[in-house]
Order: structure tokens, then sequence, then C-alpha cells
């Protein structure tokens, strides 16, 4: 797997760092409790008071909302941090400064000025300090040493009990929730809920996109009982009309102030077109704008058309089309579908799907079924990830024995799937007019972009 042209004593030390940090919790085990994390900010001097913060919550959408938000302040004169997860490709993705990673130099420079710390804090408690916590803090650091106009924090797992809510957010945003985690957060999607909405905070201004209406009730009743300003996507804002346009969309944006018209996205799917009206909201709410009082359009416009968020609908080849998309879940998968359906003329789509052992498998392949004339299922090289012979035997109870090939390595899996999206019935025909869609988990996209050249952004 490919990575950047980096220093290559740079890169093993960031290795080092990372294998020290895999000692600890992963992301996916959670004691719910700030606690920990408090303790460490308050050692380091509270570096997340030093910078106004917009935290972005939610079951999809996050990354992306997230990224638009900071292309707009960035643009508009901001000096900006921002803090995502997972990554796709190098950990350094995940703690940026205007729009760009850390390098690894400064990503282990960080670590080392908070490592000394650590000992102190796992020694107060009886479950140490997990890697999420431990990245947290070291992007609370980064931002406060930059230093950062404003901060971007995308909520890891959860909300209320996530280590970025250690931060007084006045900005929140909540992007569409539905159910994911099951083992973490629950099968009760209004308990998912009531989680997630623990990012409003007293006095804030609460961002909601569009919901259940079970879901947006309970959002709802969290901003009456801390008294947090309420915009709701459908309602105060939204997107006022939405056309293909080659490489993405051209959009109409109703904002809290006014309309902004002529937006060109260069992202695919309706569901981009709603988080772009999220991240809108959010900016105008953190300057203040609304009643009447927008930001600079022209503004907004070279903002939303230099947005990149790898991995969502992502096209690593062309001739045949190769996209890669991280839709882990039925809600993204659902999403997908709907903007391959809506947005390309492919006359036949073969995917390439390999999904981690704990997800909602049914329920992804079965959003995936309606665009997929056929179907490779795979493997990622995450220990965590199901085996493709299990995974076959799901699929072939969706898409029948027919529209199923198993490729155990994803190397191969792309190639099997090209081939096919080549393949006509009509041997005079030279170009079958075929696509590849690579999707099923975020460690499957950013595998995908490593072995297609394209390096961590």
């Amino acid at each position: 797997m490919s990575v950047p042209k980096l220093d290559p004593g740079a890169l093993e030390e960031l290795h080092q760092v990372e294998s020290e940090l895999d000692t600890r919790w992963p992301e996916t085990k959670i004691e719910p409790t700030l606690a920990r994390i408090s303790a460490l900010v308050d050692v380091l001097a509270d570096p997340h008071k030093a910078y106004p913060v917009i935290q972005v919550a939610g079951t999809n959408g996050k990354s992306s909302t997230t990224r638009m938000i900071d292309a707009l302040l960035t643009r508009l004169g901001l000096r900006t941090g921002r803090f995502t997860s997972p990554h796709l490709q190098l950990v350094t993705e995940r703690i940026s400064l205007d729009n760009e990673p850390i390098s690894p130099e400064r990503y282990v420079e960080v670590y080392r000025d908070v490592e000394p710390y650590l000992a102190m804090i796992d020694g107060k408690s009886d479950v140490p300090m997990s890697k999420f916590e431990v990245l947290t803090a070291m992007a609370f650091a980064a931002f406060a040493d930059a230093p950062v106009d404003a901060a971007v924090l995308e909520v890891g797992l959860g909300g209320s009990w996530d280590a970025t809510n250690v931060a007084d957010a006045r900005i929140a945003v909540v992007c569409p929730i539905g159910i994911d985690h099951v083992e973490y957060l629950g099968p009760d999607l209004l308990g998912i809920a009531r989680e997630k909405a623990g990012i409003i905070k007293p006095g804030s201004i609460a961002l909601l996109a569009e919901q259940n209406p079970e879901v947006a009730r309970v959002l709802l009743e969290r901003c009456t009982e801390v008294d947090a300003t309420v915009a709701r996507q459908g309602l105060e804002f939204g997107v006022l009309r939405r056309d293909v346009a080659i490489g993405g969309q051209m959009l109409a944006l109703q904002g809290l102030g006014g309309v902004y018209d002529e937006i060109f996205l260069p992202l695919h799917g309706a569901h981009q077109a709603a988080n772009a009206v999220l991240a809108l909201v959010a900016v105008e709410a953190f300057f203040g704008a609304g009643a009447d009082r927008t930001l600079d359009v022209d503004a907004v416009r070279e903002a939303f058309a230099t947005v990149r968020v790898p991995g969502r609908l992502e096209r690593v080849r062309t001739a045949p089309s190769v996209f890669v998309d991280a839709a882990h879940n039925p809600h993204g998968a659902a999403a997908l579908a709907a903007a391959l359906d809506e947005e390309f003329g492919f006359r036949k789509v073969v995917g390439v799907v390999g999904v981690m052992a704990d997800k909602d498998v049914v329920g992804i392949l079965s959003a995936l079924e309606p665009v997929f004339t056929d179907l490779v299922v795979t493997a990622n090289s995450s220990p965590r990830a199901m085996d493709p012979d299990r995974l076959a035997e799901t699929a072939v109870e969706i898409f029948g024995d027919e529209r199923v090939v198993v490729e155990p390595h994803l190397d191969n899996a792309i190639e099997t799937a090209v081939r096919l999206a080549e393949e006509t019935d009509n041997p005079r025909e030279p170009v079958a007019g075929g696509g590849v869609v690579v999707t099923g988990s975020v460690v499957t996209a950013g595998e995908v972009r490593a072995l297609f050249g394209k390096e961590p952004a």
C-alpha cells in the first residue's frame, strides 16, 4: 500500500508513535465518561478553551459537513483547526490546520508534548486513556499552539460521552441520525438520538438536519432543556434547487440570512447538497449572519468549489470509471445508491464490497442491490473485516448466486469488477458503459485510494 512521498525518518517516528498509541484502548471500545479527557486538558492548561468551537455529530455526513465548514471558514479569512475520524490512509489526516493535514513531524512533536502527562492521568483511573482521547487532546493542543481562530470538531462516537464533547461548542451541528455502532450505542434509535443530542450545550445554537420525526422530537427536547437557539433543515433553511452538473451539482441554498445561488459543489448526491446547506448555516451562525445579513456569496461559491471529500463517491479511475465510497451502514448505502441511480448513466454498475463483521450487512447489501448489476465480495486488511465467504452467503440471499463473485483479496476483487464492467453481450460493442463502485467500510475506501496512488488528504 503506497503512502505519500514523505521523509522516511519522519514516517518511522510516526509509526513508532502509532505503535505506542495502539497499546491503548481502540476507538471501537469506550468507557462513558469525560473524566479522563477533562483531567488531561486541565493539566495541559485547557487548550480547548483557546478558540471558538463548532461541533458536528450524527450518524452520516459528519466528515463531509466538517470539511465544508472548514473550507468556508478558511475562505472567509480564518485560521482553522479540523479534527475528524477515522482516517482513510494516514493518521495525520485527523488533525488539520488551514484545511491541510499536519505533517508527520508535527504529529510526533505534539504527541511527545502530551505524552508526559498521560501516565499521570492513567494512574488516577481504573481505565487508562483511550487512543481516541489522546488524539483529541493532541488536536486541542495543536490548535492552541497554531493558534487557530476556530476549530471544527467531528464527534467520534455518540455525543455526550465522546472526548470532543469536553469542548464548550457554541454551535452544534447534528447530521442525520440512524442506527450504527449498535454494540456501543445500542439498537434504540431514540436512545442514540439522546446520546448525540448531548453536544447541544446550554445557550448554544443547534442546527439540525432533517430527521426521523421521533428523533427530531428528542433533539428539540434537548434544545428546550438547555435553552439553545434552534434552526431546522426544511423549515428555517434548506436546499431550494439541485441540478446535476459535470463533476458535481449546482445548488441554490436557503441560508439563515438569505438565498445563495449558483453554488457549484464538486460532490455527488442529494445527501451532499443537504450537508452543504448544513455547513453553510453553521458558518452563518458562527459569524452572526441571519435576518437578511448574509455571508459574501462570492466567497461562499469559491469555498464550495474547492471542497474535496476523499472516499465519498470519489472517482479514482476512468475508462472504466472506478469510484470509492466509505458507506458502512444502511443509511450511507442508501444515499450512495440514490446518487448512482440519479446522477450516473452507466449501463451496468459492478459493486465491490468489503465490510466489518460487526456491521448491518443485510441492510447495507439490501440498499445497494437495486443499483449493482453484479457484486464482488472481498475483505480489507482489518482484523475486524468480515470473511468474504461468510459475506458471500448473505450476498447470495439478496443478489442471487449468479450475480455474486468471491475474491478474498481487494486488488483482485477490483480487477474482477473492472472485467465484469467491461463485458458486453454484443461482441461488436467495444465499450460496455459500465462502472465500478468499491464500498462497505472506511478501511476499504482508504486501501482502495492507496492502491490507486491517491495521497492522504
